[in-house]
């Protein structure tokens, strides 16, 4: 089987590492694994490139990977900060021959058809030829499995404060953000993991989010190879938490990717 690549864009929660107006440690770092973008990350497969969200630095994201190319994009849920670099797929229909497919839930196609209700309709449709518009077709997904670029994903239902998200599951690697709780059947799905990326925003729990120890709690009980924290907060600095998580738990970065 040709190797897959995940590849970390962002890592960083809403208001992103920097945060406007702070002047932490963290956020006054030199260290650029404490600098993060907004949460979005990219599975590079023998078919395509595979988006999970769009965030607003979107194509920062893209250019500092030199990535060429998007082939469809998954959505977990329809927050600022994972949907609003949308139009910065401007320019990928073109070299795709055709719109990009968003794979997403009915929730999340109808606030996407709100914020960029000038992609959508007959005029838009007379304009986006001309490439000022981002060509966009949906593809409906529920909590059952489908395919994409000829990988299975299994969609991992989660709790997000009042919101319900989606994680992903794509054969042993899971990708689970923006979440406080996993109901029961959503970990069934989680067994069995090689690398379990989840959610831990700060040192104490928050009431959308995981905190740390919360976190290392579902590692524990999942027991996957390899664990990586995402969705990180300035309130933890990269080398300082690393150095009191287990042997099998890291931080993500921005840029960090592995193969499965």
């Amino acid at each position: 089987m040709a190797p897959r690549t995940f590849t970390f864009l962002g890592t960083g929660t809403s208001v992103g590492v920097p945060m406007i107006g702070c002047d932490c440690a963290v956020c006054q770092s030199t260290n650029p694994r404490n600098h993060r973008y907004r949460c979005a990350v990219l599975v590079q497969t023998p078919q395509g490139n595979l988006l999970i969200d769009t965030p607003p630095e979107l194509r920062l994201q893209l250019l500092r990977e030199r990535v060429r190319m998007v082939h469809a994009v998954l959505f977990t849920h329809y927050h600022a900060d994972h949907l609003f670099g949308l139009d910065d797929l401007r320019p990928i229909p073109r070299l795709l021959g055709g719109p990009v497919p968003l794979y997403c839930a009915a929730e999340v196609e109808a606030k996407i058809r709100t914020t960029f209700s000038y992609a959508f309709g007959p005029a838009a449709q007379e304009t986006s030829s001309a490439g000022y518009l981002p060509k966009l077709i949906f593809r409906r997904i529920t909590a059952d499995p489908f395919t994409v670029l000829g990988e299975q994903v299994t969609p991992i239902p989660l709790v997000h404060a009042h919101f319900d998200v989606f994680g992903f599951r794509i054969g042993d690697v899971a990708y689970c953000t923006d979440v406080n709780e996993i109901p029961r059947d959503s970990l069934k799905r989680l067994e069995g993991l090689r690398v379990l990326v989840l959610d831990a925003l700060r040192p104490r729990p928050h009431a959308g989010h995981f905190g740390l120890d919360q976190a290392l709690d579902v590692i524990e009980r999942l027991r996957p190879e390899q664990a990586y924290l995402t969705h990180t907060s300035h309130e933890l600095e990269y080398e300082a938490t690393n150095a009191r998580l287990p042997s099998n738990v890291r931080m993500a970065y921005d840029g960090l990717q592995f193969p499965f």
